[in-house]
């Protein structure tokens, strides 16, 4: 019997002819990673390795190049050992990535090989570098996370716009005040429902007058008089335009005053006078003295208000007006006899107010001050002494020189201008009007001035 022609060997030629077909179609269509011989054996490190089996592909660009030889457990994670042909090695710079492959969670290995210019990495050495892209489990717990915020927000839409509200939270409270202020709404609504109506019917009258008024064909209308008032403001602009040419051309005053050099150099000048003017004007210290003084002897009150004008630290001008309960001094003799033999003469003293003047000008010297002027009328000359930074003034005065008047004055300054002044007039007592006094002032200067003015109510 022919060996060939025998069924047995028949089918069992055919069987291995399949075999070989198979394997042949596995590694040629399947590309199978297991019949690589030698190749680039590395490995990396994964937290975790879910989804990677052992003898799965390693792609680069989704080429396959490679399969994992092996997955085992290093420390506390997992060792993914690889092995790649040897025609796309794996450089120093190499980065491997994780990667899904359909809906279910399959994961493969793609490598980025590194920079050609980088060397290889020797058998044996690590991937440094790994990239896990998303997967099915991380979409399903960032799922599951938003699910737990949209719950949580619905919990507290569904208490904020529950029939009591709550406080809780920022919406319920606004919800809270939203219908309040509805409901305060409604009732001022229908409280004032009479005067919303009128209010109403009285605008709706005032937008129909404004509309006859603006639609008013008449030669007294507003469209009427808005044609003449634009008529009057173009020949209004027209004068303009010839005026600004005339003063272009140097026409007229003004035209010369802005062409001619000379004449702008004169009001410069003339300007120039009245800023200085202004400035001197500005640096001029002025104050009020307001003093109120009790004659002892006299039983009566005299008041003295002044202007002092310093323009500068080394002198000062004043000017001020007194009433003098002793302006005027009136005796009366009166003799009594008895008996023919004895005389009683008693004197009677009367005394009238009268206004007087003071005006005299000051020169400082350090601590020191003389005046010379006019004192209450009659030409005299005074002296001031200061201690303690200004707080204590010593005053002298001698006036009425033909029947010589002797005066002596303490002043201290108590808390921003305010004073106290005490001393003895008519020390000579030529004049019969001997008396000390007591006395309070009120001394003004500019910035107190400047804030009084501020503080004024106005109209």
């Amino acid at each position: 019997m022919n060996l060939l022609n025998a069924p047995r060997f028949q089918v069992g030629l055919f069987a291995i002819m399949v075999t070989a077909v198979i394997a042949y179609m596995a590694v040629k269509i399947g590309d199978n990673p297991k019949l690589i011989a030698g190749g680039q054996r590395v490995y990396f490190l994964l937290p975790d390795a879910g989804g990677l089996v052992k003898g799965s592909q390693v792609k680069i660009s989704g080429i396959p190049v490679g399969i994992i030889r092996d997955i085992k457990l290093e420390g506390s994670q997992a060792r993914i050992e690889l092995t790649v042909t040897n025609e796309h090695p794996v450089r120093v710079s190499a980065i491997a990535r994780i990667k899904s492959q359909g809906i279910l969670g399959d994961k493969y290995i793609d490598i980025y090989p590194g920079s050609p210019t980088d060397p290889p990495l020797a058998n044996g050495e690590a991937i440094l570098k790994i990239q896990e892209q998303g997967s099915l489990d991380k979409v399903v717990n960032q799922i599951g996370q938003v699910s737990e915020y949209v719950n949580q927000i619905a919990s507290n839409l569904s208490e904020a716009v529950s029939e009591a509200g709550t406080n809780r939270h920022i919406l319920g409270r606004i919800i809270l005040n939203v219908e309040k202020l509805t409901e305060d709404l409604s009732d001022i609504t229908g409280q004032n429902k009479r005067q919303i109506n009128e209010i109403v019917t009285q605008l709706n009258n005032v937008t129909r007058s404004l509309d006859e008024i603006m639609n008013d064909p008449s030669g007294e209308g507003f469209k009427n008089k808005f044609k003449v008032a634009m008529n009057r403001l173009d020949n209004s602009l027209k004068n303009i335009d010839e005026i600004t040419s005339k003063i272009n051309n140097g026409e007229g005053t003004l035209g010369k005053l802005i062409s001619d050099e000379s004449t702008a150099e004169k009001v410069e000048n003339a300007l120039t006078g009245i800023e200085d003017l202004l400035g001197a004007a500005n640096s001029l210290q002025t104050s009020i003295d307001f003093q109120s003084q009790y004659l002892g002897n006299i039983g009566s009150s005299k008041t003295m208000v002044g202007i002092r004008l310093q323009p500068g630290l080394d002198r000062y001008y004043y000017l001020g007006i007194v009433d003098d309960p002793t302006g005027v001094l009136e005796v009366t003799d009166t003799r009594l006899t008895s008996g023919g033999s004895s005389t009683l003469t008693t004197e009677e003293k009367t005394f009238r107010n009268k206004i007087k003047f003071n005006l005299w000008f000051a020169k400082n010297f350090y601590n020191f001050s003389i005046r010379a002027g006019i004192i209450e009328n009659s030409g005299g000359i005074g002296f001031d002494y200061y201690l303690y930074s200004e707080k204590i003034k010593l005053s002298f005065e001698m006036l009425e020189f033909s029947n010589l008047n002797l005066r002596a004055a303490t002043q201290f300054n108590i808390w921003k201008g305010i004073y106290a002044t005490a001393g003895w007039q008519d020390l000579l007592n030529k004049s019969n009007k001997f008396s000390g006094y007591l006395g309070v002032g009120l001394f003004l200067t500019n910035d107190d001035l400047k804030l009084l003015m501020t503080q004024l109510p106005t109209p």
